[in-house]
């Protein structure tokens, strides 16, 4: 009598997406169309990122040598490797660059922050002077400027911007390799804050 197959792990490895089907047809010795048939009756998914990210980072590899070195009938090793290291210097320096302009935004808002926490009660002044109230007597835009004088909002600025900072700090370092960090991580650490930036 045949053994009966492990649905539990030939769906796991399906799901997966690492192996084809008939290499786990193979491996848990059961025939790929039953596989095939069993995946699209319980309605399994295949995971194919790790496959797909590979193949493409293998395609933008060739076609950035491609493009470097156009006019070379055949590539040598030497040159597949400094036209990718030309690459990831570009990149690096266009992080650098990137994160070097991030340091100075935030480094003015830290001075505008400081300029408004210098003379707060200048600041109630004018928002006295401002004070235009309606019909009802209320002034909603003199209400909203004086939340924004406030101080749990200028609290509350100066952690945004501290956070940022830190975290721009962090990228530099992986940036310039003063860290043991993954270096691998920095454009999209990067791409997060710039989207974090642009949400407040």
């Amino acid at each position: 009598m045949a053994k009966r197959p492990d649905w539990e792990a030939i769906e796991s490895a399906y799901r997966a997406g690492v192996m084809s089907i008939r290499e786990i047809a193979s491996q848990y010795e059961i025939t790929h169309q039953a596989i095939s048939k069993r995946a699209k009756k319980e309605g399994w998914e295949r995971d194919l990122k790790a496959k797909v990210k590979a193949r493409a980072e293998n395609l933008v590899a060739k076609r950035e040598v491609a493009s470097l070195v156009a006019t070379e009938k055949a590539i040598s090793e030497r040159q597949l490797i400094e036209a990718n290291a030309e690459v990831i210097a570009n990149v690096r320096m266009e992080h650098r660059g990137d994160i070097r302009r991030a340091r100075e935004l935030t480094n003015n808002l830290f001075d505008e922050l400081s300029a408004e926490c210098a003379d707060v009660p200048a600041l109630r002044k004018l928002g006295e002077l401002m004070f235009s109230p309606d019909d009802n007597g209320r002034d909603k835009l003199n209400e909203i400027y004086h939340s924004i004088i406030s101080l749990p909002e200028r609290v509350k600025s100066a952690k945004a911007l501290s956070e940022t900072l830190k975290n721009l700090v962090g990228l530099e370092r992986q940036a310039y390799g003063l860290d043991d960090a993954q270096p691998n991580k920095t454009a999209s650490q990067l791409s997060e804050l710039m989207d974090d930036l642009s949400k407040e």
